[in-house]
This record gives structure tokens, C-alpha cells and sequence, in this order.
């Protein structure tokens, strides 16, 4: 598919204000997901976020998460065969590496941006994250 037609279907797709589009013709496949009308642009930041969430779940305490900023594959040291930035019952400290997320072949430190323990390593190494997927389950200082 050519640069012309690839622009007037994501017009078309803007225009009624799709959610999702999907364009299948011989051997050719090419899958579109948009955000919501009301959705603004924001440029991705390399800091992760923190909620609290509390659970209903009698067998899930309440807790802070630090979670994904962007989706991408997490990376829980700095290059294969060292030890990881941090592990379960760590102290970390503001600015400390937590892990790295790639994206688009971009390696995003992601660093603390307060002082915390680590209770629990949701995920694995070299596994792919979601936006906002729980990374760490933490308790603040």
C-alpha cells in the first residue's frame, strides 16, 4: 500500500471517529487503533506512576504500585548476566534505577521519584508490558 492511500484510510478513520480499523486486500494487513476524541496528545515520559489501589479482595492488601509508564519490554538489570537493579525487600532511594523499558528499540531508564521498599517484582525479565501495568508492589517511607 502506498503513502496516499496508507493517509486518506487514517482520514477516513478520523473523520468518523473510529476507535479501531483494520484494512485486509490479497496478502496485505494493516491494523489501526486511535484514541478517543477526547483524548490530548502527551509526550511519553520516562517516570513511572504510583497508585494506590485498594482491593476488595480479602486475599490482596491494599497497597502502592509503581506502574508502566508506556508499554514496551521490561529489562530488570542493566545488560544480560548482572544482577538486577532491585528485588524484593530492597530500600530504594529517589533516583535509583528501578528497571529499563524498551520501546521502539530505545532503551528508558526508569528511576524512583521517591524513597520506597520493594514488597513484590510483578514481572518478569525481558517480558512485554502494558501501559500502566503493575511493575512493583511497594511500600513509601
Amino acid at each position: 500500500m502506498n503513502t496516499d492511500n496508507l493517509k486518506k484510510l487514517i482520514s477516513i478513520a478520523k473523520d468518523e471517529n473510529l476507535s479501531s480499523l483494520t484494512y485486509e486486500f490479497e496478502n496485505e494487513k494493516i491494523s489501526f487503533s486511535f484514541a478517543s476524541a477526547q483524548a490530548s496528545f502527551q509526550p511519553m515520559m520516562n517516570q513511572p506512576q504510583v497508585n494506590n489501589i485498594a482491593s476488595g479482595d480479602s486475599t490482596e492488601q491494599a497497597g502502592d504500585f509503581i506502574k508502566a509508564p508506556f508499554v514496551g519490554t521490561f529489562y530488570s538489570s542493566p545488560s544480560p548476566g548482572e544482577p538486577s537493579f532491585v528485588s524484593k525487600g530492597a530500600t530504594v532511594k529517589k533516583g535509583q534505577p528501578l528497571c529499563i523499558l524498551e520501546a521502539m528499540k530505545i532503551m528508558n531508564e526508569i528511576e524512583a521519584e521517591f524513597d520506597f521498599e520493594i514488597l513484590e517484582v510483578l514481572v518478569e525479565n525481558e517480558s512485554f508490558v502494558e501501559f500502566e501495568q503493575n511493575l512493583f508492589k511497594i511500600r513509601k517511607l
